[in-house]
Order: structure tokens, then C-alpha cells, then sequence
């Protein structure tokens, strides 16, 4: 087992660079969180069922020592003297400068939804992997990445809008679907 395990961390290390990167917005840091996860994942790995999910478990580790590393930083500093990580891109000045105005837009994204948002999109994860490395339902997951698509893409039309509002456009135009629906049926 110790070797299937050994390659198995080994593969994912790509993926949970990605993740640690979209939690922590800094090279350095998402490199420490890694190898800390890896720690984590190496001491802990009589407790893996073999045949379980484990880019899963994995996802799952990282994110509960990013989440305690918060805690611990809560209680010393303050999380805002993080510098925020800036992400290099070759090409145009163009380019340099639509990649700088989508990593601010993803730092304004609420941390839920920027890690549903890269897990999804950047790293392929099926949305049910999302609700079970996330601890939510399928519906949650889906809704997150949704919500955050939404913003960004409000944000880069130039559009000033908040989660909020996206979630009551969301709700109008459910509404008014059902009541299409239901003005349908009675006309049958």
C-alpha cells in the first residue's frame, strides 16, 4: 500500500498546487501548504480507505491545514498583510493586462466560491468531487461555481455588482419560470 500511496500523492501534487494557489494567492505559500498537506496526508495514511476517493481526501487535508494555518495566523497577524501573489503571464501588454484584472477579480470573489471556481474549471473536478472535498451538496457546489462565473464576468463587462445581486437575478428569473410554467398549465 505504501507505494500505490507514495504514487498516488505524487500525481496529485499538480492539482493540489492549484488549489493551494487559489486559497492562498502566493507562490510561496501555496508551495508550504502543499508539502504541509503532504505531511498531513503521509503521517495520516493508515486512516485512507483504500478504494475511497483520495484526490478527495487529499483536496480535503489541504484544505483543513489552509484553514487552520488561517486560525493560527488569525491569533498573531492579521491575514490582510499577505501580499497578494501576481500572476505572471508572457505576450502583449493586452494579455498582462487582462490576466492582471482577472486575478483581481477572483481575489474580490468570496473565498467559497474562487476555490469552487478553480477546482472546477482549472483542475476538471466533477462537481460532485467539489460537494464531497468541500463538505456540501452537489446543489451548493453547483451553485458556487454558477455564482462565481457570474461575478466575474460582471465585474470584467465592467458591470459593479455583488454576490447578491447575482443571487437575486437567480431567484427572479426562477420565479418567472415557474410562473410561465404554471400560467402554461392552466391554458392546457
Amino acid at each position: 500500500m505504501t507505494n500505490d500511496f507514495h504514487d498516488q500523492v505524487i500525481a496529485l501534487l499538480p492539482r493540489l498546487r492549484v488549489q493551494a494557489l487559489s486559497l492562498t494567492r502566493n507562490r510561496a505559500a501555496a508551495d508550504d501548504l502543499v508539502q504541509d498537506a503532504v505531511c498531513n496526508a503521509l503521517s495520516a495514511q493508515h486512516s485512507f480507505t483504500p478504494g475511497t476517493n483520495f484526490p478527495a481526501w487529499m483536496h480535503r487535508i489541504l484544505r483543513n491545514r489552509f484553514i487552520s494555518d488561517l486560525r493560527k495566523k488569525r491569533e498573531t497577524g492579521d491575514i490582510e498583510d499577505v501580499p497578494t501573489a501576481v500572476l505572471a503571464c508572457s505576450g502583449a501588454h493586452e494579455e498582462r493586462l487582462a490576466v492582471k484584472e482577472l486575478a483581481s477579480a477572483m481575489d474580490r470573489l468570496p473565498a467559497d466560491q474562487r476555490e469552487a471556481l478553480v477546482m472546477v474549471v482549472m483542475q476538471g473536478m466533477s462537481y460532485e468531487e467539489l460537494a464531497e472535498v468541500s463538505g456540501c451538496a452537489v446543489g451548493t457546489a453547483k451553485s458556487r461555481v454558477f455564482r462565481a462565473r457570474r461575478q466575474l464576468e460582471a465585474w470584467l463587462e465592467g458591470e459593479e455588482q455583488t454576490t447578491e445581486t447575482v443571487r437575486l437575478r437567480g431567484v427572479v428569473a426562477r420565479l418567472r419560470q415557474g410562473a410561465a410554467s404554471r400560467l402554461e398549465a392552466r391554458s392546457r
